[in-house]
């Protein structure tokens, strides 16, 4: 009361409230009567008061099922405890903010079991997919060109060799000991006719 006294001396007026304003269920002033008392106290009580067991028993259990509003409110209340002393915070809420935290769930979650499977079969099926459709091209497609053999290929050395092509390096030149234009296995059958080149 000695300590009010200076302050209503000097001009400031002190907060009243009206008889009408308490709840008569619990003797309080409710939080819209005066916010930041309010959350004065809510801040107070949660550093003070340790989160009761059966509110963070199994949470690692109950954390996905939970709606929404109770997860941040159950996280804000350990984040609040967390502001004190940790050696104050009892052993459940200390796993509680760790598992909160750093547990495996949301985007961290564990992958269903047989997912490792599931997508070396999937990856398999297309590379197999991949493989018949690169077949029926294949077998759809023309055969490989005429100057694709290696008998057109030897043909075209000695065509350059006649024309002295290259003389200093090339096919043409003395002891070339090189491919030169052959690049090609040898084809089976007959060699090219005359008129195919």
């Amino acid at each position: 009361m000695l300590r009010s006294l200076p302050r209503a001396a000097s001009g400031s007026a002190p907060f009243r409230v009206h008889p009408q304003r308490i709840q008569p269920s619990t003797g309080h002033l409710p939080a819209a009567t005066c916010p930041f008392e309010a959350r004065q106290d809510q801040r107070r009580y949660a550093g003070i008061h340790a989160i009761s067991n059966p509110t963070l028993a199994g949470i690692e259990k109950r954390w996905e099922g939970m709606p929404p509003q109770q997860q941040a409110d159950l996280w804000m209340a350990l984040r609040d405890r967390m502001k004190v002393n940790w050696h104050e915070m009892t052993l459940q809420e200390k796993k509680a903010a760790y598992w909160i935290a750093f547990g495996p769930h949301g985007p961290r979650s564990l992958p269903p079991p047989g997912e490792g499977k599931k997508i070396f079969w999937y990856t398999m099926l297309g590379v197999g997919v991949s493989g018949v459709i690169f077949l029926l091209i294949r077998t759809q497609s023309r055969p490989p060109p005429k100057t694709m053999t290696a008998q057109y290929q030897a043909m075209t050395n000695d065509y350059l060799k006649a024309q002295r092509t290259e003389p200093i390096t090339g096919v043409s030149s003395e002891g070339y000991k090189g491919k030169g234009m052959i690049q090609s296995k040898p084809r089976k059958g007959p060699p090219p006719d005359e008129d195919e080149e």
